[in-house]
C-alpha cells in the first residue's frame, strides 16, 4: 500500500506572458499510484501548468515538492532526473527506428571501448519494460509498421526507463481506436498499481469518469476546484470548467428542410466503400456514425474527388455532376472539412488571415491582379466577430490558436466561399466542450440558411444531439438509416457492429 501523502504538490503557481496572466495562484496535488484528471477549456491554463512542471517554462512564483522536498525546476533534463515526463499529444516517434532504439533513444549505451550501440543491451531491456506493462510488441519492429496505440506505450516505456513516478500524459486517445483505448487504461490501471502518479489531460469526460481517481479544474487561469471523480457528475463538470450552465449540450434546431442538395447513387471505392446510396436537403444535417474503419471519411473523399469512384453518381442541387478533385466539388458549391485540421486543414506557419482568404484569394482581386488587402481584411475581421474566434489579431500565426478557434477559422475559410453542401468530419476532435457549443451553433446557423450538412462523427452523443438523421455504416456498407425519433446509443451500435 502506498502513502496517502502526496508525491506532488504544486501551490500557488503563477506564471506571466507578455500582456497576459497564464496563470493565478494554481494549486494542484497528485498522489503515488493515483490518477488526477487536469480539466479545463482551451486556454485553461493546463498546458502551461504542465510546462512548468516539465520544465519547458520557469514558474513566476509559487512552490513545487516532490515527495515532500521543494524543488525548483529548470529544464526537461532536470525535471526528468526528478522523475517527470510528459507523452504529449503529438507523440515523438521517429518512424524510421526500431521499437527499442525509439525506447532508449537518447540514452543508448554503447559497447565498451567502441562507439557501437548495445543493440543486445537495448533489447534486453525493452522486452522487459514492455512486459511490465503487459505490451508484447516486438522490440526489433521498425516503428512506422506499428500502429498509434503501441507507439503510445512505446511512450509510456520510454518514461519508466527515466524511472518516472509522475507521468503527464496530454490528449493520449485523441488518435486511439476504441480497443487501443481500452488497452492504453489497463496500462495505466498497472502503473497505478506500481506506485506511478498520473496526471491525465482530456477533452472526454467519459473517460475521466473511467481511468480518474479525482478532478482539478482550471479556468481562465485559475484554479476552480478538486473534487473527487465518484463526487461529482458530468453536467457540474461542464459548469465548473465554463463557468454557466450548458442547459442543452448539444443545441437541437429544427428547420423547414428544403430541396435535395446532394444525392448520392450506389458509389464505390475498391473494399472502403461499397455502393452507397443516400440524399440531404438544404436546411438539414445528417449524421453519419460507425466504428473506426467503417468508411465513413473515405466515403467523404470519394465524394468530393479525392477519391476516384469506381462507379456510381453524384447529383448536386438536381445536377448530375463529375468531380474528379476537390477543386471540382469546391466549383459545384461542396466543401469538405478534414479530421486532421493540422494536416490537412491549415498551414501552421500562416497567419489567421491568410489560412481563412487562401481558397478565396480571387474574390479579393482588383483589375489589376492584386490583392486588395482592405477588402480581404474586413471580411476577415466580420468572420472573427460572426463565429466568436478568439485571437489577437487577424496577423496573429494560427498554430498558436487552440484547437477550437483553429476549427472556426477552418469553418470561416469554406463559408466564404458559401458552399451548397459542407461535409465537416470529426468537427470538434480534441476540442474542449465551451468550444465545441460554439461550433454546433455555426453548424445549425448554417443549417437555418438552406445549407446541407454531413456530418462525420466518432462522437455518439454529438450524432444524436444535434442531427436530423443519422445513416450508420459498416466496413464500407450502408447498414441502418435513423430518423430523428429511432436515435439511440443502442440502436446507432446495433448497426454499427453489422447486426
Amino acid at each position: 500500500m502506498y502513502k496517502d501523502k502526496p508525491l506532488l504538490v504544486m501551490n500557488n503557481i503563477s506564471k506571466s506572458f507578455p500582456g497576459v496572466k497564464a496563470l493565478q495562484n494554481i494549486n494542484i496535488k497528485v498522489k503515488c499510484g493515483e490518477v488526477l484528471a487536469l480539466l479545463g477549456e482551451n486556454g485553461a491554463g493546463k498546458s502551461t501548468l504542465m510546462n512548468i512542471l516539465s520544465g519547458v517554462y520557469s514558474k513566476d512564483s509559487g512552490q513545487i515538492f516532490i515527495d515532500g522536498t521543494e524543488v525548483d525546476i529548470h529544464g526537461i533534463k532536470q525535471a526528468e532526473n526528478l522523475g517527470i515526463s510528459i507523452i504529449h499529444q503529438e507523440l515523438s516517434i521517429l518512424h524510421n527506428l526500431s521499437v527499442s532504439d525509439n525506447i532508449f533513444l537518447g540514452n543508448e549505451k554503447f559497447n565498451k571501448g567502441t562507439r557501437r550501440l548495445n543493440k543486445a543491451w537495448a533489447k534486453e531491456r525493452s522486452i522487459a519494460f514492455l512486459k511490465q506493462i503487459g505490451c508484447n510488441l516486438n522490440p526489433d519492429t521498425i516503428a512506422k509498421d506499428i500502429s498509434i496505440g503501441d507507439m503510445q506505450m512505446i511512450e509510456i516505456v520510454k518514461s519508466l526507463t527515466k524511472n518516472s513516478s509522475i507521468i503527464i500524459m496530454d490528449e493520449p486517445t485523441t488518435a486511439l481506436t476504441e480497443v487501443e483505448t481500452k488497452k492504453l487504461f489497463e496500462v495505466i490501471n498497472k502503473l497505478k498499481e506500481q506506485g506511478i502518479a498520473i496526471i491525465y489531460i482530456s477533452h472526454r469526460l467519459d473517460e475521466i469518469f473511467k481511468i480518474c481517481d479525482s478532478i482539478t479544474v482550471l479556468r481562465d487561469g485559475k484554479h476552480v476546484g478538486d473534487v473527487k471523480t465518484s463526487d461529482v457528475t458530468q453536467d457540474e463538470l461542464i459548469t465548473m470548467m465554463v463557468g454557466r450552465k450548458l442547459e442543452e449540450q448539444f443545441p437541437y434546431r429544427e428547420v423547414e428542410k428544403t430541396k435535395t442538395l446532394l444525392k448520392v447513387e450506389d458509389i464505390s471505392f475498391g473494399n472502403r466503400v461499397k455502393k452507397v446510396s443516400f440524399e440531404v436537403k438544404g436546411g438539414e444535417i445528417l449524421g453519419f456514425a460507425g466504428l473506426m474503419g467503417a468508411g465513413r471519411t473515405e466515403l467523404a473523399k470519394t465524394i468530393i474527388g479525392y477519391y476516384k469512384k469506381e462507379v456510381g453518381e453524384i447529383y448536386v442541387d438536381g445536377e448530375k455532376v463529375n468531380i474528379h478533385s476537390p477543386k471540382d466539388a469546391i466549383d459545384r458549391g461542396v466543401c469538405y472539412v478534414s479530421e486532421d485540421r493540422k494536416k490537412e486543414g491549415l498551414i501552421l506557419g500562416l497567419s489567421v488571415r491568410e489560412n481563412m482568404t487562401l481558397s478565396n484569394l480571387k474574390t479579393y482581386e482588383n483589375r489589376y491582379m492584386k490583392i486588395n488587402r482592405k477588402s480581404e481584411k474586413l471580411e476577415v475581421e466580420e468572420y472573427i466577430k460572426k463565429i466568436s474566434i478568439k485571437t489577437p489579431s487577424q496577423e496573429q500565426l494560427i498554430k498558436y490558436l487552440s484547437g477550437g478557434n483553429q476549427q472556426k477559422v477552418i469553418l470561416s475559410k469554406w463559408l466564404m466561399l458559401s458552399p451548397k453542401v459542407l461535409i465537416i468530419d470529426e468537427p470538434t476532435k480534441g476540442i474542449d466542450v465551451g468550444a465545441k457549443k460554439e461550433i454546433y451553433d455555426v453548424l445549425n446557423e448554417l443549417k437555418s440558411m438552406g445549407k446541407a450538412i454531413i456530418l462525420i462523427s466518432s462522437d455518439m452523443a454529438e450524432v444524436i444531439g444535434i442531427s436530423d438523421r443519422v445513416i450508420v455504416m459498416h466496413e464500407g456498407e450502408i447498414t441502418g438509416k435513423l430518423s430523428r425519433g429511432e436515435l439511440s446509443q443502442e440502436n446507432i451500435m446495433k448497426y454499427a457492429v453489422g447486426i
